[in-house]
C-alpha cells in the first residue's frame, strides 16, 4: 500500500478556511437537554453526570455558541469550570456566567492547562483533518474517573490508495481502550491514559459529501505506522 494520496489532501491550517468546516450552525441552538440538545446526543445529561463530583469540570470541543455549557452552569456550583473551544466560536455577544469560558481556536492545535471531568464532542470531529490526533490528546486530559464521549464516523477514515481503514481504526481505538457505539456513532474512554494509535495523519479531502447526519463533512487519510 502507497503512501501517496489518491488526491490532493489539505493540511488541518488549509481545511479550517473551508466552508465546511469554518461552519456557522455547528452545535448553535443545541441546549443542554431537550429534543435538539447535548443529553439527546450523547445519552446523557452532561449537568447530572458531573453533579457528583466535587468542583467539577466539563470541556466542550467543537461548542459552538456555548449553550449547553452556559445551561450546565445554572445547574451546578459555582466552583464548576466549563471550558468551550470552536473554530468560529459564539456570533452573537450573549451572557456568560463567571465559570464558563468560550475560547475561540482549533481544536487542532489547542491544549488545555488543566484535566477535565467530562470531555465532549458533538459531531465535530466529522471537521478534523486528523479527528484520531484529538482522541489520542484528548485522552490526556481526563481527571481521574472522567468521561470522554464524542461522535465517530468510522466511514470518514480512509487510507492513501482511498480503501475504508474504519476496521482497523476501530479495532487499534478499542485496544487503546475505547469503546464505540455504532447505532449512535459515539466513542466514549473512561479515565486518563496515554493513547498511541499506528496511524499517522496525511491530511484531509472536504469534498466527499454529506456523512450519516446528512450533513457535508470530511474525509481522513492516514498511513499505517
Amino acid at each position: 500500500m502507497t503512501d501517496t494520496p489518491v488526491r490532493r489532501l489539505l493540511t488541518p491550517t488549509e481545511l479550517e478556511s473551508r466552508a465546511v468546516v469554518a461552519n456557522n450552525t455547528m452545535n448553535r441552538g443545541r441546549g443542554l437537554t431537550g429534543v435538539n440538545s447535548y443529553a439527546r446526543e450523547l445519552g446523557l445529561d452532561p449537568a447530572a453526570t458531573l453533579a457528583a463530583k466535587p468542583d467539577p469540570a466539563w470541556l466542550d470541543l467543537c461548542s459552538g455558541d456555548g449553550r449547553a455549557l452556559r445551561e450546565a452552569a445554572a445547574r451546578l456550583p459555582a466552583t464548576a469550570v466549563f471550558t468551550g473551544v470552536d473554530l468560529v466560536g459564539p456570533l452573537a455577544p450573549v451572557p456568560v456566567p463567571p465559570s464558563v469560558e468560550l475560547l475561540t481556536a482549533s481544536v487542532a492545535h489547542w491544549r488545555p492547562v488543566r484535566t477535565y471531568d467530562l470531555i465532549t464532542c458533538v459531531h465535530g470531529l466529522h471537521y478534523l483533518a486528523d479527528p484520531l490526533g484529538v482522541l489520542t490528546r484528548a485522552a490526556a486530559w481526563l481527571s481521574p474517573g472522567g468521561l470522554l464521549t464524542a461522535h465517530f464516523d468510522p466511514a470518514s477514515v480512509r487510507f492513501p490508495d482511498d480503501r475504508p481503514a474504519a476496521r482497523p481504526v476501530l479495532a487499534a481505538l478499542r485496544s487503546a481502550g475505547f469503546a464505540y457505539t455504532a447505532r449512535h456513532h459515539r466513542l466514549t474512554l473512561d479515565g486518563p491514559r496515554t493513547v498511541t494509535l499506528p496511524f499517522r495523519a496525511l491530511g484531509a479531502d472536504p469534498t466527499t459529501g454529506p456523512n450519516y447526519t446528512g450533513q457535508p463533512a470530511v474525509t481522513a487519510y492516514y498511513a499505517r505506522l
